[in-house]
C-alpha cells in the first residue's frame, strides 16, 4: 500500500537528457545539446566526480535557449508561498520539503489526487510566483520538466525519505529549511496502533 509520495524536480537547464549522472531521458529534443554527451538511461552506478558534472553545465549553460535557473532566495520564499497557498488549498499533507537552488524535493502523504496531479499543480502555481517576482524574462522556463516520483510503502521509506530531503540543504553547505506548511510525520496511517 502506498502512503507517500516523494516528489522531485529541477529548475531549468538542470539535470539534461545526458546528463554525466545518467537520466531518465530516452531522446535529446534540442541537436545542439547532442555534443555533450550520449544518453544514459538510469542512474549511472558508479557516479561521476562533483567537478566533472559542475563542467558538464559550464558547457551546457552556453548551449541553452535561456539561462540556467538558479533560484534567488526571493524566488526561493515566493515558491515556498506558492507551496503553502497549494497544499492548504489542496488539504495536502507534506512532511519535508526542501526547495534548492536547481531542484525541489517535497514528500507528501497519499491524498485523493495522483502523485502525478499533486506536482503540476505545485508545479504551476510556484511558476507563476517566481515569474510574479520579475526577476528574469518573463518567457523563461522555470521548470526543467514534469519531474520524478517514487512510492513509499513503509514508516521506514516515509522517515528515510524525510532525513534525505531533509539534509538536503545542508549537505548541499547551506542553511537548513523550516517551512510552515510541514508537518511532522505521526505515523500514519498506522499512527492509531501506538501505545
Amino acid at each position: 500500500m502506498i502512503i507517500g509520495y516523494h516528489l522531485n524536480w529541477t529548475a531549468y537547464g538542470w539535470w539534461l537528457p545526458n546528463d554525466p549522472r545518467g537520466s531518465m531521458s530516452t531522446t535529446i529534443n534540442r541537436d545542439v545539446l547532442k555534443e555533450l554527451g550520449e544518453i544514459h538511461h538510469g542512474r549511472k552506478r558508479i557516479q561521476p566526480a562533483s567537478r566533472k558534472i559542475r563542467a558538464f553545465y559550464q558547457r551546457a549553460e552556453n548551449l541553452l535557449h535561456y539561462p540556467l535557473l538558479k533560484l534567488t532566495d526571493d524566488e526561493t520564499q515566493a515558491i515556498a508561498t506558492a507551496f503553502s497557498q497549494t497544499i492548504r488549498q489542496e488539504r495536502y499533507t507534506c512532511y519535508a520539503c526542501a526547495i534548492m537552488p536547481d531542484h525541489i524535493h517535497l514528500l507528501i502523504r497519499k491524498h485523493r489526487d495522483r502523485a502525478e496531479e499533486m506536482m503540476e499543480k505545485l508545479q504551476l502555481a510556484s511558476c507563476i510566483a517566481v515569474r510574479e517576482a520579475r526577476n528574469r524574462d518573463k518567457f523563461h522556463p522555470v521548470w526543467g520538466g514534469c519531474g520524478w516520483k517514487v512510492f513509499l510503502d513503509s514508516i521506514e521509506d516515509i522517515r528515510r525519505t524525510i532525513r534525505y530531503i531533509e539534509e538536503n540543504p545542508t549537505k548541499a553547505r547551506l542553511d537548513g529549511q523550516s517551512w510552515e506548511f510541514v508537518s511532522p510525520y505521526d505515523d500514519w496511517p498506522f499512527h492509531k496502533r501506538r501505545v
